[in-house]
């Protein structure tokens, strides 16, 4: 699974295309978060010009890194739709990474950030001209829960809009999934695998997802496409606990969380966030193993980071 669609390049100069691109300014919609942050910084190194939309509640610390980047700072919130066209304002291309799903504030919710507060940004973006828009969301997932119905909505909108799109379906982040804050400390002797932990999962970082955002705008391949992204090698739970005690010389405890216990939690979740977890659990107990032969060539990408690089960085 790859490129699922694609336009064919146009007959102009690729060349002079990509640097009157770069004179225009791009928009990134979650900036202060990991994933927009590496966004932000990988334009910037590139000579993209970038434009950062960032709540006035945001961390001092996350602006200030944003501005030695040299982005421009721009105020404005998805559930306020006022504050969206003056953000999107002689902006060529947005990229929205944004999610209420890691990072909250007073009154997000995954329906008014991640669903309503998309489409407020699509439609802030087509009002106001906007050629490009970039969205980041995950592969479909077999059970329902209300993160992937915002999605979804997200996509099928852009589908329906007048702007060029590309979709990346992203599986599990390494920096997410195999790190402390979701059990996961193979440095520190303990793991929680959802499920069994026998199904193979994609891994990817979101240096690499970062990477292929950046690489869309200059790219007519990603014009109009959803592409799933995943690493560079297919590797179960189980499989990364076992690496994991190659590299540290040292058994590593496993703790299991049943998929019994993980549809209950779907069922009887007493918020949208929990339910979404749950789902994403499920998602991840069930595997997802993304070939990215075709879309490597499509983007002349280089290596993608592996688990091994990744365990190695968070010892």
């Amino acid at each position: 699974m790859g490129l699922l669609a694609y336009n064919p390049p146009f007959p102009h100069s690729l060349a002079i295309r990509t640097r009157e691109r770069r004179l225009v300014m791009n928009l990134v919609v979650g900036a202060t978060g990991m994933l927009g942050g590496e966004v932000c910084r990988i334009l910037a190194s590139s000579g993209h010009p970038v434009r950062a939309l960032v709540r006035k509640s945001s961390a001092p610390e996350k602006l200030s890194a944003l501005e030695a980047l040299g982005a421009e700072i721009a105020y404005g919130d998805l559930k306020d739709p006022a504050s969206l066209a003056p953000a999107c304002g002689g902006i060529r291309a947005v990229i929205s990474t944004a999610s209420s799903t890691l990072s909250r504030q007073e009154g997000d919710s995954i329906e008014s950030v991640d669903e309503r507060g998309q489409l407020n940004l699509v439609e802030a973006a087509e009002r106001v001209g906007v050629a490009h828009f970039v969205l980041i969301s995950f592969p479909p997932i077999g059970v329902e829960f209300p993160l992937q119905s915002a999605k979804r909505a997200a996509e099928e909108r852009l589908r329906r809009g007048p702007m060029t799109h590309t979709i990346f379906q992203p599986t599990f982040f390494m920096e997410v999934w195999l790190s402390p804050a979701l059990g996961f400390d193979p440095a520190n002797g303990r793991v929680r695998i959802y499920g069994e932990g026998h199904n193979p999962i994609s891994w990817i970082s979101c240096r690499d997802v970062a990477t292929f955002a950046v690489a869309a705008l200059d790219n007519p391949r990603a014009n109009n496409a959803v592409i799933k992204l995943g690493g560079p090698e297919a590797l179960s739970p189980l499989d990364v606990v076992q690496l994991a005690e190659r590299m540290f010389g040292k058994k590593i405890a496993v703790e299991h969380v049943p998929e019994d216990a993980l549809r209950g939690q779907h069922q009887s979740a007493a918020n949208s966030l929990q339910k979404s977890f749950a789902g994403l659990m499920l998602s991840y107990a069930a595997g997802e193993v993304v070939e990215m032969g075709d879309t490597l060539r499509a983007f002349r990408a280089q290596r993608l980071r592996s688990v091994r690089e990744h365990l190695q960085a968070a010892a």
